[in-house]
């Protein structure tokens, strides 16, 4: 993982959406944070979605990511709960406190039946 720190790159892929301080694109991490405010969970909620953007081979995981994105826009019409309902975003934040998570995380978590965030 390369991690960047650069709020005015971070401003223009995030859309200079407000509540954001990362955004993961394999294999490269970038904030808007200073590198030493980084924080392990943080690293940990992106590693996560480098593990999910390897499992649906990359290219899979922004068309997914943006489908779910869109699909949830379309059915609250509002961009924070779409983007909270996205599954890679779901499971991400659910796991991003356990820093052990990603050793025994099963392929493709965010789609599992018995998945923590699935109630």
């Amino acid at each position: 993982m390369l991690l960047v720190s650069n709020k005015w790159l971070f401003k223009i892929l995030t859309l200079n959406r407000k509540g954001f301080v990362a955004i993961a694109l394999f294999p490269i991490l970038i904030t808007s944070l200073p590198k030493k405010e980084v924080s392990p969970e943080l690293i940990n909620h992106e590693n996560i979605h480098f593990k999910q953007q390897l499992e649906c081979l990359l290219i899979g995981f922004y068309f997914i990511y943006i489908g779910e994105f869109l699909f949830y826009m379309l059915r609250f019409k509002n961009w924070d709960r779409a983007y909270k309902y996205i599954s890679f975003e779901k499971e991400a934040y659910e796991n991003e406190t356990n820093l052990d998570y990603l050793r025994t995380r099963k392929s493709f978590a965010q789609w599992r039946k018995n998945a923590k965030h699935r109630n």
